[in-house]
């Protein structure tokens, strides 16, 4: 090989390795995004729905180290901001909601220990047509926090609607941005479309044991 084909090939390597080292600096300094998953119950009338209530979180928020209070008046004027959006009205728990909101946070590595806590009127709603996205975030990722959003019916006490949002949560108040826009994405198909409701049968169809 001769002196200026190998001056090419080291300065074409030298080009590459730079190239290398930028694009892992940008892949490596980009902020986490946490994985947003969301399920419902196909079979309600979500037109039905016309208040909400926020309750705010379950008593075992304390086992997870977190300052609830860091957590509550940002989630609950993110999710207010958009159910308000979606023509929902928030009244007071004591006024007769057509759906009361609530959250919880955990780890997955903590799952069950969580649902063993104090749950109020409701129930934690993790068994039966729940339980298979339940557990297959609670299989995700061992490391990271779940935040969970709840849409009660109170009358039916029945669970309607749920988001799951998987990532790291170490320190809420310098990670609100992140996750107000993930909540936001979270409830953008909130009430569920038709064809929504139709692929939430078929999946769970195919989950779900038979009767």
């Amino acid at each position: 090989m001769n002196q200026p084909q190998l001056h090419v090939m080291r300065y074409c390597s030298r080009k590459i390795g730079m190239l290398t080292v930028l694009l892992a600096a940008v892949f490596f300094t980009r902020p986490l995004q946490a994985k947003v998953v969301v399920d419902f119950d196909p079979n309600i009338d979500y037109s039905k729905y016309k208040s909400y209530a926020f309750i705010g979180g379950v008593e075992n928020l304390v086992a997870i180290q977190l300052n609830p209070e860091l957590i509550e008046n940002p989630l609950h004027h993110t999710v207010a901001r958009e159910l308000d959006k979606r023509g929902l009205r928030e009244v007071q728990p004591g006024e007769n909601p057509d759906v009361v909101v609530r959250y919880w946070i955990n780890s997955s590595a903590q799952m069950d220990v969580t649902v063993a806590g104090e749950w109020g009127p409701y129930s934690a709603y993790v068994g039966g047509y729940w339980s298979f996205l339940f557990e297959s975030v609670g299989t995700g990722g061992k490391k990271e926090s779940v935040l969970i959003i709840d849409l009660i019916d109170p009358k039916a006490k029945s669970l309607a609607w749920r988001l799951y949002l998987i990532g790291k949560l170490a320190n809420p108040e310098k990670e609100w941005k992140r996750i107000d826009e993930e909540i936001s994405k979270g409830l953008e198909n909130y009430p569920p479309s038709e064809k929504a409701k139709e692929e939430k049968k078929q999946e769970r169809a195919a989950h779900l044991p038979k009767p």
